[in-house]
């Protein structure tokens, strides 16, 4: 075995460890660029609603479709990343989402925005894939390390594109020409992509799970559907008919990956009582980091003169009310090795989501000045910066390493479910307050309501995360 095989190698043991550090140079500007694109699109959701015509309620499906297609995107690319290479598969993912976000941008109507959207799915891929190079290049601390400043780069750009967004319809006052922005930084990491990024030197054995893919596309496609349909007519035969098609074929998809030798999502994983907690608690968090974003852009610019509510804010003042959270989000992701090597992750899993709990809970009391809403952000970003930093370290070292890219996808894939389910519900429940006599507004308790769901699952996140039978290995 050579030196940089073995976990415990020291840093400098070999001249290509040297070369991938500087790599992953390249790595964090994909991920500056993927927090870009998540968040410069929240603040923007209003103007978009009133470029295209689109009411605030189904705004949440321009969310909710990109993570749609990501939860089955992920698995899949990161299966194929494990057997045909990671670079090579980054390397087209970074092709769709730039197709993707120039769509989007271009779209004339929702249903090519919406597909737009769906390009941009491999988005979720991108930290998996990236992480299974690194762990493949480098040994456990100088990976660790690596890991972190990728997340930490996310958040950042999550930041830096709710900011600059904002700034750039400021001062052009044009919805399409702010999207044009991210679309032109997706497009040039595509180019990038071709340089210096070294392949995964021992791709796994095996083939893609089709079937298991198949079906899970079909599942989700049914729940998107059923969704769809009760949040426009309510629980009538034909959206109870397309949950139940969907929860059906769910159960189908999970018995033929138990039976399947090499399957493309672990199911077994999800059953294990040591990881159980984890992947539950990554539901959870898709649901409050996802599911509000749509709500909170859409509360924090409705007219109160209209509504009773809202502050009327531009895309702009929508992104500064989030700078805030976000940069407490950025910090205390990129401390997340030192706080969890002190407190171990489970309490510090456990930690984040009883600031997430508090954020949301403080929301829902007090909304109605905007400071209030600014400082219960302070708490949610603490909280979620913390649990962005921890996850997933835990699930890739909890892993088999030849499945490396199809672990941490799976994490990735929960989140992103949990958060495109969040973003139907959530539209649900603003649309079943809303009255035609009020424009199409939602009511002031439709939001509470939202606000509320999210506090009892980051409750709930928390008492699971410490429910947890081991905890991941302490860094060091």
């Amino acid at each position: 075995m050579s030196t940089t095989d073995r976990p415990d190698a020291p840093e400098d043991a070999s001249p290509k460890a040297g070369s991938v550090r500087a790599v992953v140079g390249l790595l964090v500007l994909f991920e500056l660029t993927s927090g870009f694109l998540q968040g410069g699109i929240a603040p923007l959701l209003p103007e978009i609603g009133r470029e295209l015509d689109v009411p605030d309620a189904d705004l949440t499906w321009v969310i909710s479709a990109q993570l749609l297609a990501a939860a089955v995107a992920v698995p899949v690319l990161g299966r194929l990343g494990d057997l045909h290479g990671h670079r090579k598969v980054l390397r087209w993912s970074l092709v769709s989402v730039a197709v993707g976000a120039l769509l989007v941008a271009l779209a004339p109507n929702l249903p090519v925005l919406l597909a737009g959207r769906v390009l941009t799915g491999p988005l979720a891929a991108l930290l998996p894939l990236e992480i299974a190079l690194v762990r493949d290049r480098l040994p456990l601390g100088p990976a660790r390390s690596a890991i972190a400043r990728l997340v930490g780069a996310l958040a950042l750009g999550t930041l830096l594109g709710g900011v600059l967004t904002g700034a750039v319809h400021a001062l052009t006052d044009d919805v399409r020409l702010t999207l044009l922005v991210p679309a032109a930084l997706a497009a040039a990491c595509v180019p990038v992509s071709f340089l210096a990024i070294p392949e995964t030197r021992n791709p796994a054995r095996g083939r893609l799970d089709l079937p298991g893919a198949v079906l899970l596309g079909a599942a989700t496609l049914l729940l998107l559907s059923g969704v769809s349909a009760a949040q426009d007519d309510g629980p009538t035969p034909v959206s109870l008919g397309l949950l139940g098609l969907a929860a059906a074929l769910g159960a189908v998809w999970t018995r033929v990956e138990l039976r399947t030798a090499e399957p493309l999502v672990d199911v077994r994983a999800l059953a294990d009582r040591r990881v159980a907690p984890f992947f539950l608690c990554a539901f959870a968090f898709g649901v409050v980091y996802f599911g509000g974003q749509a709500p909170d852009a859409t509360f924090l610019a409705a007219d109160p003169d209209a509504t009773g509510y809202g502050f009327g804010l531009s895309a702009l003042s929508i992104s500064l009310v989030a700078l805030p959270a976000a940069v407490m989000a950025v910090v205390t992701s990129s401390l997340t090795a030192r706080i969890a090597g002190r407190t171990g992750y489970v309490p510090a899993l456990a930690g984040s989501f009883a600031l997430i709990t508090a954020s949301f809970l403080t929301t829902a009391a007090l909304h109605a000045e905007l400071w209030q809403l600014v400082a219960a952000k302070v708490l949610a970003g603490l909280g979620l910066g913390l649990a962005l930093g921890a996850m997933p370290t835990v699930i890739a070292e909890a892993g088999d390493p030849s499945r490396t890219g199809v672990t941490t996808a799976l994490y990735n894939n929960v989140k992103t479910l949990g958060g495109a389910i969040a973003g139907g519900v959530m539209a649900a429940v603003l649309t079943a307050s809303t009255a035609p006599a009020a424009g199409a507004v939602p009511a002031e308790s439709a939001y509470v309501t939202v606000w509320l769901l999210c506090a009892v699952l980051s409750a709930a996140a928390a008492a699971l995360t410490l429910a947890a039978r081991r905890p991941a290995r302490p860094a060091g």
